[in-house]
């Protein structure tokens, strides 16, 4: 009987650090979308991506070292180098370039959202990729994302789309192929995800330092640029990851807090709000609902 409750006991620990672990996870994701804004009032999309991806590499490196743990390191081998090079390609170097060039023609509050419609495209992306059935609820799901991001993308102007830059709309949308297509390739990977990152992070580093050189955008930015990468860098790829990887870890099931990440989009347009100060759309507000909605709908079981 003790036995049975210590162990109960261990479970309701665990399962109260994953909660905490995960709250911090999306209170940092929460805040990533104004500093993106803020960052890019001081830099490049590409000098964005090459500060936020070389802070993210330390931050994991330094990470590893802490724990000792060079075990991944030492059983690499080749294939997985060049997994790494692929990887480190699509995401963080393609994705974020994409992603922070639609935050950078778009507001906040409409990048953010659109950018979250990847989990239905994963799904689509599927069929051909992974050879996986399309299901009458994914198509449902889809419709219902479709309404959402006709709503976020009219900016409060449903019947005429006035205020809508479609070249920003498409990249933000855009880039949500490009992390599906990141994460089914991920899949076929087993390695640790700390050490699969480290990897990423440092291929990712490379190919856009090479970039800047090549389109002449490198230009070392004054420290509030420095600041706001690294911050970005660190709560979006880096520490923030890893606190939600260990909250996935101590959850008694995934799920548990798996989905707990759809609360974040909305406690950012509180951020967005009064620290960048965008009027939130009502049309926003309601779009965001739809694709949750949709993406949750296409998850469940039912």
């Amino acid at each position: 009987m003790s036995v049975c409750r210590h162990v109960n006991m261990d479970q309701i620990n665990n399962q109260k650090t994953a909660y905490v672990l995960a709250g911090f996870a999306i209170f940092f994701w929460s805040t990533v979308a104004t500093a993106f804004k803020i960052a890019l009032r001081h830099l490049s999309p590409s000098m964005l991506v090459l500060l936020a991806s070389l802070s993210a590499f330390l931050i994991l490196m330094i990470w590893i070292v802490i724990r000792r743990d060079f075990t991944g390191f030492k059983n690499i081998r080749w294939i997985h180098v060049l997994h790494s090079a692929i990887l480190g390609f699509l995401s963080p170097f393609l994705y974020y370039l994409i992603l922070f060039e639609a935050y950078n023609l778009l507001p906040a509050q409409v990048a953010q959202p659109l950018n979250m419609v990847w989990p239905i495209v994963l799904v689509f992306m599927s069929i051909p990729l992974l050879k996986q059935r399309i299901s009458w609820k994914s198509i449902v799901a889809l419709v219902i994302c479709f309404i959402g991001v006709l709503f976020i993308s009219s900016q409060g102007q449903l019947l005429h789309f006035g205020n809508t830059n479609f070249w920003g709309v498409s990249l933000a949308l855009g880039s949500s192929f490009i992390w599906s297509f990141y994460f089914i390739y991920n899949l076929r990977d087993n390695r640790t995800e700390e050490h699969k990152l480290v990897l990423n992070f440092f291929f990712s580093t490379l190919y856009i330092i090479i970039w800047n050189v090549l389109t002449d955008t490198f230009v070392w930015p004054e420290w509030k640029g420095v600041l706001s990468g690294t911050y970005v860098g660190i709560f979006e790829m880096g520490l923030t990851y890893l606190l939600w990887l260990k909250a996935l870890r101590f959850s008694e099931t995934t799920d548990k807090v798996s989905s707990l990440i759809y609360i974040a989009p909305f406690i950012s347009l509180i951020f967005i709000n009064f620290i960048l100060g965008e009027h939130i759309y009502v049309t926003t507000f309601i779009g965001l609902i739809f694709l949750v909605t949709g993406i949750l709908y296409q998850k469940t079981r039912v």
